[in-house]
């Protein structure tokens, strides 16, 4: 049987809310989401003033996104196995850590180039914990018919930390400094990890589960046999690819470089005008998802070709502005586009994987979707530092829609194949 003739009826807009748990655990990682943003508006500000080194911005995209391109198909498996929720609070844990290291190095005025890469590269290690066992967490709290609610608005979540990340985060280094800034923001990532202690999800309390244990994690052995079982379901396969390419290309490695382009839009300084840059980008994406709730739309793999094609002309679009209002509408409208493609992917990814291997095949979908992020940095970040950021991304923009419009091309049959898919 297809696998897309399994697809759910579409639910009514905010589905997965009715869910009393749900609610609880899209809160706490909202909160989460926004220390997350937090601290990269701290860190990469702080970082950037005393190193000016746009090669440590590509790094920090590397640092970050490496991890989930070497393990985040382990974590998945990992979370097959055991209690996914414990996973999300080593995670929280590393993340707390992280943050808190930061303060004392910028207190103690000893930041070497050698600790920020050492402290990116935990952060991603972090990061790489928490994705793949939060979306696994998701299918025992609001699995079902919910499902696309509940990872669009987790997606949306995601944009709203990162919204409120600039803003919360400029406040703090104004008005409290980097130092009392992290630590307060290392306090944000508490609520989920203490929720997660007793809350009553995760293998022991599934019913009417049947499925024999999941298979050993043997690492990158895990990766193939992943690879080979979607090979045959075109929707998991074709948004792997499609979540793999923006990522390797481009992703949200401009993020990064964003003091110099508020540098060169006329607005480098720390300040409204600066988390401004940053704050558009989530705006869109906030937008875009409540806009997609409301509308309660189907996930369908062509449609996020389309979006996926048009947020590279957003983002080309974007780095050839020289003008800041444009700037920032272009900045929104990528945001819109992006968490319209993404959330789809997800949902897809995720109301199609085996139920046996559903760890494995999204612990793969994160490995693309994110782990090949690591390689934006150098598109991005490392050649940007060679030719410019603006043309760096410009080129990397153009380069990824073509390479959408052939993939396109290459997987749309394969995709018709049941209506109301």
């Amino acid at each position: 049987m297809s696998s897309t003739a399994q697809s759910p009826a579409a639910p009514p807009s905010f589905a997965a809310l009715q869910h009393p748990g749900y609610r609880a655990y899209l809160a706490f990682n909202m909160l989460a989401m926004m220390a997350d943003s937090i601290e990269h508006v701290i860190t990469y500000w702080m970082a950037f003033q005393k190193f000016h080194s746009p090669a440590l911005g590509g790094f920090a995209v590397l640092s970050h996104w490496l991890p989930y391109l070497l393990f985040a198909t382990s974590t998945g498996a990992l979370a097959d196995r055991v209690d996914p929720r414990r996973l999300v609070q080593i995670g929280m844990g590393l993340f707390i850590f992280c943050s808190l290291a930061w303060s004392v190095l910028f207190l103690t005025g000893r930041l070497e180039m050698w600790h920020a890469a050492l402290l990116l590269l935990m952060h991603g290690c972090a990061g790489v914990f928490w994705g793949p066992a939060s979306q696994v967490l998701i299918h025992d709290i609001a699995g079902g018919a919910k499902l696309p609610s509940a990872v669009r608005m987790m997606a949306s979540a995601r944009y709203l930390g990162l919204l409120a990340g600039p803003a919360v985060g400029g406040a703090l280094l104004l008005l409290l400094g980097p130092t009392p800034g992290l630590i307060l923001n290392a306090c944000f990532y508490l609520p989920l990890l203490l929720w997660l202690w007793k809350a009553p999800y995760g293998p022991r309390f599934r019913t009417g589960d049947s499925q024999p244990r999941a298979a050993a994690v043997r690492g990158f052995a895990d990766i193939i046999d992943t690879a080979r079982a979607v090979s045959g379901l075109p929707v998991i396969s074709s948004m792997i690819l499609l979540s793999g390419a923006t990522a390797l290309i481009v992703s949200n490695s401009y993020q990064a470089q964003m003091p110099e382009f508020g540098r060169d839009l006329g607005h480098g300084d720390a300040g409204f005008f600066y988390s401004a840059l940053l704050a558009a980008d989530a705006a869109g994406a906030l937008t875009g998802g409540i806009v997609l709730e409301l509308r309660g739309l189907r996930p369908d793999p062509r449609t996020a070709f389309v979006f996926a094609m048009l947020w590279c002309c957003a983002i080309g679009s974007f780095a050839l502005a020289g003008y800041y209002p444009l700037a920032l509408a272009l900045l929104f409208a990528a945001g819109f586009l992006e968490i319209s493609y993404n959330s789809m992917t997800q949902s897809l990814v995720q109301m199609h994987a085996p139920p046996g291997i559903r760890g494995r095949v999204i612990g793969l979908y994160n490995m693309a979707a994110l782990g090949l992020r690591a390689f934006s940095g150098i598109t991005v970040g490392l050649i940007g530092s060679v030719i410019g950021i603006h043309r760096s991304l410009s080129l990397s923009a153009s380069l990824l829609l073509l390479l959408l419009i052939f993939l396109f091309t290459r997987v749309s049959p394969r995709l018709r194949v049941a209506p109301g898919e």
